[in-house]
């Protein structure tokens, strides 16, 4: 039977990791079976950078975090080798590291579930979540739609002025 001081310590972890959940806008969960030591140190640098917090749990502290923010759905992942990305700010950042990483890994590396503002997303979900280009890159795209009947615009009006002043003269 564990000491008193080992089970204050998992409870302290288990606590530390529910505050970091009840924070999050989004949390997603890997198999990371297979990963070596320099792609994980690549894979933890981009989340760092990201301001993604990824750590690797125990299953037993995750589904006790997890049940303490009232996700039960999670115990079904919640089996082998475990790591746990958590994003307080941009809800799809996360899983879209994540899943560009799992796409070049060949099956070593795999989404598992995650959440979005409370929403449990099953592996599937995820994928697709991974998928959602960045605010900046949407932005750019709305940007680039805008523009051309903008400029089209544009055109047709400088026409109608260069008539008129052809008129005119």
């Amino acid at each position: 039977m564990p000491s008193e001081k080992v089970l204050q310590a998992k409870q302290a972890k288990v606590d530390a990791l529910t505050e970091q959940l009840k924070k999050a806008s989004a949390c997603v969960l890997v198999d990371y079976k297979g990963i070596n030591v320099a792609d994980d140190t690549k894979l933890r640098k981009e989340l760092r950078e990201a301001g993604v917090t990824y750590s690797v749990q125990k299953n037993t502290l995750i589904r006790l975090a997890m049940h303490n923010i009232g996700f039960e759905q999670f115990d079904s992942v919640l089996e082998g080798t475990t790591a746990i990305a958590i994003s307080e700010g941009d809800q799809t950042v996360a899983a879209r590291i994540l899943g560009e990483y799992a796409e070049k890994s060949n099956g070593n590396f795999s989404l598992k579930a995650g959440f979005v503002d409370g929403e449990f997303f099953g592996a599937a979900q995820v994928v697709a979540l991974s998928k959602i280009p960045s605010k900046e890159v949407l932005l750019a795209q709305l940007v680039g739609s805008l523009q051309g009947p903008i400029q089209k615009l544009a055109a047709t009006l400088q026409a109608l002025v260069d008539k008129k002043n052809e008129e005119a003269a």
